[in-house]
């Protein structure tokens, strides 16, 4: 008799000890389980907060976001209209030739095979100094003092010098004039043979080219033939 209860304890105890055993393991992978959920949780948040920025693909034709540029293209999709790739512009990125140029930026390279073949752009903020593609706008404050034919930069376009406008430049033909500057002088060879005009801070006394925008508080005087480098000029006077 007493050989069987031992031998009824020891079965008992070696079932306890299984089941512990299975506890432990199931106890194991659900904490596992617990711990390696939430790991998803980051690559579904960047998603929903790309989409609620407005970062992705959008149809062609679809208006682009303000502040965004388009920086690849496929063919695929949106019924087989295409789609382009809007993302929020920075300092110092390729655009696609169709992207919109956000103020105050400009274009500085340009790749004639980029963006799925339609011409991509580098597109940066401006800076005293900087050679940019015949296309980019000049931005408030700066000028173009010197251009180099197709071949010189951009890949087969033009290329122009940009400086912040200061007093005593020479600058091409084309060029904008600042708010509170004139020309008084020109040089038809300047510029690689476009023409260049001697822009200076306006002032009393000046002799100032024709056709040169007169900043306020001024007003032109008597004209005299020999200025403006014998194009004919008017005195500039305080009004």
């Amino acid at each position: 008799m007493n050989g069987l209860r031992h031998r009824i304890r020891g079965r008992l105890a070696s079932l306890a000890g299984a089941v512990a055993l299975l506890t432990a393991v199931l106890a194991g992978l659900t904490a596992g389980t617990a711990n390696a959920a939430p790991a998803a949780a980051p690559a579904r948040a960047a998603v929903s907060a790309q989409a609620a920025a407005g970062i992705g693909w959008i149809c062609n034709g679809a208006p682009v976001t303000p502040g965004y540029v388009l920086t690849s293209h496929t063919n695929s999709g949106c019924n087989g209209a295409g789609m382009w790739w809007q993302t929020p512009v920075r300092d110092g990125i390729w655009t696609c030739a169709t992207s919109p140029i956000p103020a105050g930026y400009v274009l500085s390279g340009h790749n004639p095979t980029g963006c799925d073949g339609y011409d991509s752009w580098y597109m940066r903020l401006p800076v005293d100094g900087l050679w940019t593609c015949g296309t980019s706008p000049i931005p408030p404050g700066y000028v173009i003092t010197q251009h180099a034919g197709s071949g010189m930069g951009c890949a087969n376009i033009d290329a122009w010098f940009m400086q912040r406008a200061r007093d005593g430049l020479w600058v091409c033909a084309g060029s904008p004039i600042p708010p509170g500057y004139v020309t008084t002088g020109h040089n038809i060879n300047g510029c690689g043979g476009i023409g260049s005009w001697f822009e200076v801070v306006a002032r009393p006394g000046l002799l100032v080219c024709p056709n040169v925008p007169i900043p306020p508080g001024y007003r032109l005087g008597n004209y005299s033939g020999s200025g403006c480098n014998g194009l004919g000029g008017w005195y500039l006077l305080r009004s």
